[in-house]
């Protein structure tokens, strides 16, 4: 051993074992930083050097003499600036998420042994599972719905429908009823389009609401909560106060008269509604910050010289955790709601394939089409209530002081 080694307690120098007194980077933060550069340095692509009717990695791979790779390799994506927004939520998603609970396997599994004692949120999580597959994989694998006349109200298969109503059948007619075809498992709209690829492609837009939304407002409601409660006194009023403005602010206007200047545009739906819609988050997390910021261990935390920075990173934020993911997965079902109750008002851009859309399309035809609207609203009942099954098993899960009743 070294002579200059410390043998007792007292002869260590704590401060170059800690970074209590200072900012330092996590190995998350420097993984996301990773992962996150290559993102956004195709986003300013996008913006500095491709066409306004270019496609994206088409432009790249000539700028780069890779296009005969990428052309092999089917690498033709156009991905807007939404989609890839949508692509570092959910590597965010996964950094602070996902990593955590692999690196606490006691606690992970002691979570998902709580959790699926809820059966019905099992059930909730796999349909979940289903509609995130289908966002992300679904438009690599079935082409965007295309408009196609000639091919309006076709059935279901193993349904039928009143030739008197369809211009060029492509099944069986039998009794006068058009019947349904493979090539078109769940029908098509008026337009021809395929309900099956637009309730695929809906997905996708399902999943960005839920990601980014849910992204924009937990960072927006942790910091104003964990602030203004750490902080108190006149940080406390001032953030409050603006809390409430947001929460009494008529957001449905506002989006109307942004619509109005800026045109419909499912980024500007998100863009807004998150902007406010997290004063009950940020009311939410103040009130468990307080209860975590007046314990005894982060009067240790201060005592032992630890900064401020360092106790709301490493002991407020963490201890309120688990009652933020909750609240979070239970305000998703309002934000998609509001989307599909615009869409069906016809106040949104119809150039987008959400579930809203397509119901909205069907409504004058629910007569004698009534799959047009029974599908996407089938599935957009199923999604909410998967996400209101599934907060409720985290909520008693995570929290077992709750008083949320399980299902047994």
């Amino acid at each position: 051993m070294n002579d200059d080694t410390p043998r007792t307690f007292d002869e260590v120098d704590w401060e170059q074992h800690s970074d209590r007194g200072g900012v330092s980077v996590s190995r998350r933060l420097r993984m996301l930083i990773i992962g996150g550069t290559p993102i956004a340095l195709l986003w300013l692509y996008d913006r500095l050097a491709v066409g306004q009717r270019e496609r994206i990695f088409v432009s790249l791979g000539e700028d780069l003499g890779l296009s005969g790779l990428f052309s092999t390799l089917g690498i033709d994506f156009d991905p807007s600036s939404l989609d890839l927004l949508f692509v570092f939520t959910m590597l965010l998603f996964g950094a602070y998420v996902l990593v955590p609970l692999s690196q606490n396997p006691r606690m992970t599994r002691y979570y998902w042994r709580e959790f699926t004692r809820n059966r019905p949120a099992v059930v909730s999580l796999g349909w979940l599972g289903v509609v995130f597959v289908g966002g992300v994989v679904g438009p690599f694998v079935i082409a965007m719905p295309e408009q196609n006349l000639l091919a309006a109200y076709q059935p279901p298969v193993f349904g039928s429908v009143d030739m008197a109503y369809v211009n060029n059948c492509l099944g069986g007619i039998e009794n006068g009823r058009c019947h349904g075809t493979w090539a078109h498992p769940l029908g098509t709209d008026r337009g021809g389009k395929d309900v099956f690829a637009a309730v695929v492609h809906g997905m996708t837009v399902t999943m960005q609401i839920t990601f980014i939304t849910t992204t924009l407002v937990a960072l927006i409601g942790i910091t104003v909560g964990t602030v203004s409660a750490y902080a108190g006194g006149w940080v406390d009023e001032l953030l409050m106060r603006f809390v409430d403005i947001v929460l009494s602010f008529p957001t449905l206007l506002f989006f109307l008269l942004i619509l109005y200047i800026y045109g419909a545009g499912l980024g500007m739906f998100i863009l807004v509604f998150s902007l406010f819609g997290w004063g009950a988050t940020a009311r939410y997390v103040r009130s468990k910050a307080l209860a975590v910021s007046e314990a005894a261990f982060i009067d240790s935390a201060r005592l032992s010289g630890a900064s401020t920075y360092y106790i709301v990173r490493r002991h407020v934020v963490p201890n309120t955790a688990s009652s933020i993911i909750t609240q979070l997965t239970l305000i998703v079902p309002g934000f998609l709601l509001a989307e599909a109750q615009l869409a069906f008002l016809g106040i949104g851009d119809t150039a987008v394939p959400t579930w809203g859309e397509l119901i909205s399309s069907g409504r004058t035809a629910i007569d004698f089409a009534p799959w047009i609207v029974l599908v996407p609203g089938f599935a957009l009942f199923l999604t909410i209530l998967a996400f209101n099954f599934v907060g409720d098993a985290l909520l008693d899960a995570i929290n077992p002081e709750s008083d949320a009743e399980v299902d047994r």
